[in-house]
């Protein structure tokens, strides 16, 4: 198993329970957030009311999670300078851009341009989010996807900063809808060979999607059978995204998934679309009655079945000379670096 060092370590501390399990609320989203607002015209909603949206969902629900996913655009500094964030409770920093360069079936992930995993360290960050589509039958495609994260892995580990790896599934044939029966039925294979093939490039977290279509496969026999082996392939630990599926149908999957080995959930949608369009007036109400007795309940789910973290890892031996050696790790000469 891979050893951690103990900056790495205190960062997953402080991003999960004592016993290694993930409660993240997720509110790193930006061009998306904006149509969930306005569907027919995105492009008028302000950077200010993205602001006051997130500011207000982090103040109420923050307290209550282990983490909390932000990008810095429209959040980081943001709810820190404004104290939505509590001091007690970690961020997790999004690095890749909003947009994606290419062949929407062939994707290309790009990082925020002026933002880097040197920033988001020094602002105070638990941990770097990459969000990365992927198919593994992509090819080149996936090629630049995997040599992209590598380069992020290089940075993290220079940083000492844990890497929390997003990686979505897509079709490759533009005829098939992303929420078609026809792609429900290749998920399985596609989520459990990502989870295989980029969980062994070095990120310390797999943020994972469900590895079936709960739309099309709804016998929880099989979801046990998906998810223990999506388990099986993930070489790290692997939390749970909601993307935006259904509350209702989201604790399900939570509760089988950590029963499969899951260390957690990061959801974002799952609990706060109802505030999202609702009037500043009775968007605390809905806060503070819905969505955060959603929270709680997915907290407890997870923290009753998942497995913590540390079970995938070696904690190093330390000694009184341990900080004599205590250097960033080289990058080998076939590691790109990035330098932002």
């Amino acid at each position: 198993m891979k050893i951690l060092s103990p900056g790495k370590i205190r960062a997953l501390q402080t991003a999960s329970t004592k016993n290694g399990i993930f409660n993240i609320l997720a509110i790193d989203h930006r061009d998306s957030l904006r149509i969930v607002i306005d569907p027919d015209h995105p492009e008028v909603v302000s950077a200010a009311s993205l602001t006051t949206l997130k500011l207000a969902i982090i103040e109420q629900i923050a307290p209550h999670t282990t983490a909390v996913m932000l990008e810095p655009e429209y959040s980081a500094a943001q709810a820190i300078v404004a104290g939505a964030l509590p001091g007690h409770v970690g961020f997790l920093s999004a690095l890749e851009e909003q947009g994606y360069l290419g062949n929407p079936y062939a994707r290309q992930t790009t990082l925020l341009n002026g933002w880097s995993v040197a920033q988001a360290k020094r602002l105070g960050a638990s941990g770097i989010k990459l969000l990365i589509f992927y198919h593994p039958d992509a090819e080149e495609a996936a090629e630049r996807q995997e040599t992209l994260v590598k380069a992020v892995v290089a940075d993290c580990a220079r940083e000492e900063i844990p890497l929390f790896l997003e990686p979505l599934a897509y079709p490759l044939d533009p005829a098939v809808p992303v929420h078609s029966a026809e792609f429900a039925a290749q998920r399985r294979r596609i989520v459990v060979e990502t989870a295989r093939r980029l969980g062994a490039l070095g990120p310390d977290i797999l943020k994972m999607q469900f590895p079936l279509d709960a739309k099309y496969d709804s016998d929880e026999g099989l979801w046990r059978d998906a998810c223990a082996e999506l388990n099986e392939a993930a070489p790290v630990p692997w939390a749970l995204l909601s993307g935006g599926d259904p509350y209702d149908s989201f604790k399900v999957q939570v509760r089988v998934a950590c029963q499969s080995g899951c260390s957690g959930f990061m959801a974002g949608r799952a609990l706060w679309r109802e505030a999202i369009g609702a009037a500043e007036t009775e968007r605390t109400t809905i806060l503070r009655n819905t969505v955060l007795p959603r929270f709680e309940e997915l907290s407890h789910i997870a923290n009753t079945h998942g497995q913590g973290w540390q079970i995938r890892y070696t904690l190093p031996v330390v000694d009184e000379a341990w900080f004599r050696g205590y250097e960033p790790p080289i990058a080998s000469d076939n590691e790109a670096v990035m330098t932002n």
